[in-house]
């Protein structure tokens, strides 16, 4: 597998553009395109919250029903969420619109959508912004970062990733892009993500390679512990590498979920670190479990306590708020024989030992905690299960940030 530069166009067939539509912002690019030349093969997760944004019961349809997938319409600055049936016939009109454009069947078009709540999107300035962008489309990388940075909302960068593989011969791609910052917590969390692939690949293994991954990817970051309601992720595959069709888990379609994990994850953690006011990424580990759904259950306890991400903003080896945090999480564990542990790029200290704390240099564990990116680690001595959880720390300009979102 080899890390290389791009995202939604690195995949063979894949073309993007972007746009300033005055969706709700009078300074940037707000929407963005994703077409494929080809029919995709389509999966999608969606957030598991019981408010569901119009624009996730649209792809829910298309995703389930369809199948397939041509493009797909992102706008940011309004949700189009709790906006009822107008909101649907949004939906529609977008899909409509970009279908007739494109030429290619509306239940074909995706449609994604982040920002404020209870807005109801102008549906000429997305009219206009299609019209606008499917001249533009483009493989190249730079069309590719111009959509990253148009689906942006409290996000202070872009957010991209992609991969090569070799399957039955043939050079294989995975790229994607995403945003997020707020609202976000396990179960989906405020996010958009797509992912692209030129694997021929089964519909049945799509699905459930992109099920698998988003329950050790995007279901484990948490900023603020709030549910979204336009959480989607979205992976299509046009299968324009020409290998050999994944039919059945094998080692081709190891390698796949492989590099389709190493997207996921990079585009998670870029998520998680960069969390409304954060000022360091927050990784939690919990090893020597009984089981992974303990260690998965007490990693996202921790990475997200409030008590816990404030004493990493402050720098501050408070170990007891760990320990509570993994108390409350309703997974059994043995607290007198847990080890935890702080690392960073500036080291690594080991604060407790079976439940009791260490005579450890409270000034070293400041400067570990100090780093752009701070881990925790707890080992619970109960067995070979681990799992991580990413998050960030709490800091006095989230409040600033969401105090005032909606101007």
């Amino acid at each position: 597998m080899k890390e290389r530069k791009g995202g939604v166009t690195a995949a063979k067939g894949f073309l993007a553009a972007s746009t300033a539509a005055g969706i709700k912002y009078k300074d940037r690019k707000d929407m963005a395109m994703i077409f494929c030349e080809t029919p995709c093969r389509v999966a999608g997760t969606f957030t598991q919250n019981v408010v569901k944004a119009a624009p996730v019961l649209w792809d829910m349809h298309v995703v389930n029903d369809s199948k397939e997938a041509r493009a797909v319409v992102i706008n940011a600055g309004i949700a189009n969420a709790c906006t009822g049936e107008e909101g649907m016939s949004i939906c529609r009109a977008t899909a409509h619109k970009a279908g007739d454009i494109l030429e290619v069947p509306m239940d074909t078009v995706l449609v994604a959508s982040t920002g404020v709540i209870g807005k109801q999107v102008p549906l000429a300035r997305i009219t206009s912004g299609i019209e606008a962008m499917a001249p533009a489309l483009s493989h190249s990388p730079e069309s590719g970062l111009g959509a990253a940075r148009a689906i942006m909302t409290t996000d202070t960068k872009e957010k991209e990733a992609a991969v090569t593989i070799e399957l039955s011969g043939k050079t294989v791609t995975v790229g994607g892009m995403c945003k997020g910052s707020g609202m976000i917590h396990p179960n989906m969390c405020t996010m958009l993500s797509f992912v692209t692939t030129d694997a021929a690949i089964s519909q049945e293994l799509l699905v459930k390679a992109l099920q698998r991954d988003v329950e050790d990817t995007y279901n484990m970051i948490s900023v603020d512990g709030d549910t979204s309601t336009n959480d989607t992720c979205l992976l299509l595959a046009s299968g324009m590498a020409e290998n050999e069709e994944i039919t059945e888990e094998n080692e081709d379609y190891r390698l796949f979920c492989e590099a389709l994990h190493f997207v996921n994850e990079t585009l998670a953690k870029k998520m998680a670190g960069d969390g409304e006011g954060a000022t360091a990424l927050f990784e939690v580990k919990i090893v020597g479990a009984k089981s992974k759904e303990q260690a998965k259950l007490l990693a996202r306890s921790v990475v997200s306590s409030s008590l816990t991400k404030a004493a990493i903003y402050g720098h501050d080896a408070n170990w007891g708020r760990i320990l509570c945090a993994m108390g409350y999480a309703g997974a059994p564990f043995e607290p007198e024989n847990v080890d935890l542990f702080f690392e960073s790029a500036a080291g690594s200290i080991k604060v407790v030992e079976n439940g009791v704390a260490l005579d450890y240099s409270e000034e070293q564990a400041t400067k570990i905690l100090s780093e752009e990116a701070v881990t925790a680690i707890a080992d619970l001595k109960m067995g070979d299960a681990a799992a991580t959880a990413w998050g960030c720390d709490l800091t006095y300009d989230y409040v600033k940030i969401n105090a005032d979102y909606r101007s």
